[in-house]
């Protein structure tokens, strides 16, 4: 028995909802992965008179794919998808017993409309929590359009592929054979790269709004369950909903919830927003703002909004460290997210620049995997808590370097080293390794706002105790303002805070 009982009981539940019957056709060998794929679809079998069982010869041994009766879907697993990937299985065999994916109706006709042989491939890891996402809109294409087809493919159960492709970051998406994308990519995102995103046209005839969210994170969606619930007219511009939160793994600090993961929260948040009627413009990014009779944002595929209120809520990205080799051995070595991208270090020796809470945390996480990690961090003290410091020296593959200045990322075609100075002495050293994992902070997503609002030092939106910032009318909130903590749930008390601030203003004027 693969499954537990506690997931045997929550699947069945789920099976119950199939609409029509389901064929797994299975390519096994010898090896393990084998026999435990073949363990998992016989169980699946064993629990539902709607999924049948059949070998068959596909491209990659161990695989299997999921079918209606008589008509190949195109979805398949190579790998046993288990872990974060369990929920890709369930979500396969509904969709395809007939249950309609939860994707909204515009998007559906442009899956159905697209036109020409696609045949996906995403190389994940099972311990990655962004990849079920991909896996998951590629999967739902397959279902809705017989010329796309996908294979989820297991880094782990794949090494050979994942090494012949130098493939150092997941998921990483190819489309018929070629390189088409590397890490979170949304169902938006990959109909625009397809050619299929909504064109400005589409948008330009929208009536002016009374509130315009820029930005769909925590702060964002906030901010539109509060102006919607006061019977306003609100949309929400965002180039992917749920923003930096999509990628956080564990979230243990949300109050009255003990745990959940980044990827459900966000789910949650986009119920709740989808509940209030709120117009949500997705895959769209922010490219001006200018004040006028109304504030008008213009977008970057040309579109022009315009609002009664505006407020900003397009949070941070990871902070790049500015050495040279990190842009040119990106996803080649160089990675931000080590929940993701640790499982492919295995056996390897990686860096992690940053002694911070973060920092040490991927430290920590990767010292499991890996076969040893070194710490640069900058100041002459690690700045993470004691308890992650005290447990981080408990480990006996970790060296701890402080006082040090990255210089370089160093490689050819991927990363082989890391070159550092002292800062005490001036002394250069280099490390032989094979990954660098950056983890030095967060920058503000405001570049597109130069000369528009009053921005700090950092490039941090100011704002006053409503929200306000320097253009009337024009709020934010979030990760992207001044606000000295930057934590979920401040992000959504500030867009809260911003919103009320929005409705208090279109009273007054």
């Amino acid at each position: 028995m693969i499954l537990d009982q506690e997931i045997k009981a929550q699947l069945d539940q789920y099976l119950q909802l199939m609409e029509n019957d389901v064929l797994l056709k299975v390519c096994v060998g010898s090896d393990d992965v084998s026999k435990d794929m073949l363990a998992l679809v016989n169980e699946l079998a064993s629990m539902s008179p709607k999924i049948t069982v059949e070998e068959a010869s596909l491209p990659r041994t161990p695989s299997f794919s999921v079918n209606r009766v008589g008509e190949d879907t195109g979805v398949t697993f190579a790998g046993v998808p288990l872990g974060h990937e369990f929920t890709s299985l369930v979500l396969a065999l509904l969709q395809v017993s007939g249950r309609a994916p939860k994707i909204e109706e515009s998007v559906v006709q442009q899956i159905r409309n697209i036109d020409g042989e696609y045949h996906f491939e995403t190389y994940v890891s099972l311990s990655c929590n962004i990849c079920p996402d991909v896996v998951q809109a590629l999967n739902a294409m397959s279902v809705l359009n017989p010329r796309i087809t996908h294979t989820m493919i297991d880094g782990g159960a794949f090494r050979n592929e994942i090494e012949d492709k130098d493939i150092m970051a997941v998921p990483t998406v190819y489309l018929n054979g070629e390189f088409f994308s590397s890490g979170r990519v949304t169902i938006e995102e990959i109909l625009a790269k397809l050619g299929s995103a909504p064109d400005a046209s589409q948008l330009a005839d929208r009536d002016p709004y009374d509130v315009l969210v820029i930005g769909g994170g925590p702060a964002g969606a906030s901010a539109a369950i509060y102006a919607a619930r006061k019977g306003i007219r609100t949309g929400i511009v965002a180039e992917r909903f749920g923003g930096q939160v999509l990628d956080t793994l564990g979230i243990e600090n949300f109050i009255s919830v003990k745990y959940t993961e980044g990827p459900t929260f966000v789910s949650h948040l986009e119920e709740h927003v989808k509940h209030y009627g709120i117009d949500i413009l997705k895959a769209q990014r922010a490219k001006r703002l200018e004040k006028k009779d109304l504030i008008e944002v213009e977008l970057e595929n040309g579109a022009v909004l315009k609002s009664k209120t505006l407020i900003i809520s397009t949070g941070a990205r990871w902070r790049n460290i500015g050495v040279p080799g990190e842009a040119e051995f990106k996803n080649k070595g160089v990675a931000y997210c080590p929940h993701c991208d640790g499982p492919l270090y295995q056996g390897k020796d990686v860096a992690v620049i940053g002694g911070g809470n973060s920092g040490i945390e991927a430290a920590i996480d990767l010292a499991g995997i890996v076969r040893h990690v070194t710490v640069l961090e900058f100041m002459p003290e690690l700045k993470a808590d004691a308890v992650l410091q005290k447990r981080l020296y408990s480990l006996p593959n970790v060296t701890v370097l402080t006082n040090v200045e990255t210089k370089e990322i160093t490689g050819t075609d991927k990363v082989d080293g890391i070159t550092y100075a002292d800062r005490a002495t001036g002394e250069v050293h280099h490390i032989e390794l094979q990954g660098v994992f950056v983890q030095i902070g967060l920058v503000p997503n405001t570049d597109w706002l130069e000369g528009a609002v009053e921005r700090n030092r950092v490039g941090e939106i100011i704002v006053d105790k409503r929200g306000a910032t320097s253009v009337p009318g024009v709020f934010a909130a979030g990760d992207c303002t001044d606000s000295p903590y930057k934590q979920i749930v401040i992000a959504l008390g500030s867009g809260a805070n911003a919103a009320l601030g929005a409705f208090d203003y279109l009273i007054r004027n």
